[in-house]
C-alpha cells in the first residue's frame, strides 16, 4: 500500500474538528487506511490547537509521538503516574504511549503540537527533524513533510513548501526521492517516516 507521490497540503486549509471538551481543536492531515476512525486506523498524523488545561484521552494499542509547533508548550502528565514531560522546545519529539490518560497543563497560553499515532505491532513512526538539507527515506508505507519554519524546496522536483505546508507521499513508490533545501535562515521542517511491521 502507498500514497500518491506528493500530495501537498495546507494546515491553513484542513478544517478543524473541535474537541468535545472544548479545549482545542485538531486538524487530520492524514490517516490510514483512508477514512479509518479511533478504533481501526493503522497510523494517524494530525495538527492539534490547545487553547486550555485538560484530559488527553486513553488509545489502547497505539505509540504516539508529539512535536511542539507554536507557542510556549505544555507540560504532559501520565494519570498512572508512568511520565511527566515538559513539551517547550519547538521541534522535538517526545514518544510515549497511548495506554494511559494524561493531563496536560499549558505553559504559557496556546500551543500548536504535531501528533503521530500508530497501531503497535502493526506500524511504527520515526519522527526526523531537519534544519539543513536533506533525502527523506525511502522503502517505507508513507513518508509526510511538514514545514515548521522557513521555506524548503525540492530539487527538481517543482515544489517548494512554506510554513504551515507538507506533502505526503508513498514512499515505496519513486525510484529516486528528491532532496529538500531549506529557503533562508530558520528553517525548519519535519520529516515523517512510516513504517509496517513485517505480515502487515
Amino acid at each position: 500500500m502507498s500514497l500518491t507521490l506528493f500530495q501537498r497540503f495546507a494546515l491553513a486549509e484542513i478544517a478543524p474538528t473541535r474537541w468535545k471538551n472544548g479545549g482545542g481543536n485538531t486538524r487530520e492531515i492524514a490517516v490510514w487506511p483512508p477514512g479509518a476512525g479511533m478504533d481501526d486506523f493503522m497510523w494517524r498524523l494530525s495538527v492539534a490547537d490547545i487553547g486550555q488545561d485538560g484530559p488527553f484521552s486513553a488509545f489502547p494499542g497505539i505509540d504516539r509521538q508529539i512535536v511542539l509547533l507554536e507557542g510556549a508548550g505544555v507540560t504532559l502528565r501520565a494519570d498512572d503516574a508512568s511520565f511527566s514531560h515538559r513539551l517547550d522546545h519547538i521541534g522535538e519529539p517526545f514518544a510515549f504511549s497511548g495506554d494511559t490518560s494524561l493531563q496536560a497543563t499549558l505553559i504559557d497560553g496556546v500551543t500548536r503540537d504535531f501528533n503521530v499515532m500508530t497501531r503497535r505491532g502493526h506500524c511504527r513512526a520515526r519522527v526526523e527533524v531537519f534544519r539543513q538539507g536533506f533525502v527523506p527515506g525511502t522503502g517505507g508505507h508513507a513518508v509526510c513533510l511538514l514545514a515548521v519554519s522557513g521555506a524548503w524546496q525540492a530539487q527538481d522536483a517543482g515544489l517548494l513548501l512554506q510554513a504551515g505546508e507538507g506533502a505526503l507521499c508513498g514512499a515505496a513508490e519513486p525510484p529516486s526521492t528528491p532532496s529538500f533545501e531549506p529557503v533562508g535562515d530558520a528553517a525548519l521542517c519535519l520529516c515523517v517516516t512510516l513504517e509496517t511491521e513485517p505480515g502487515q
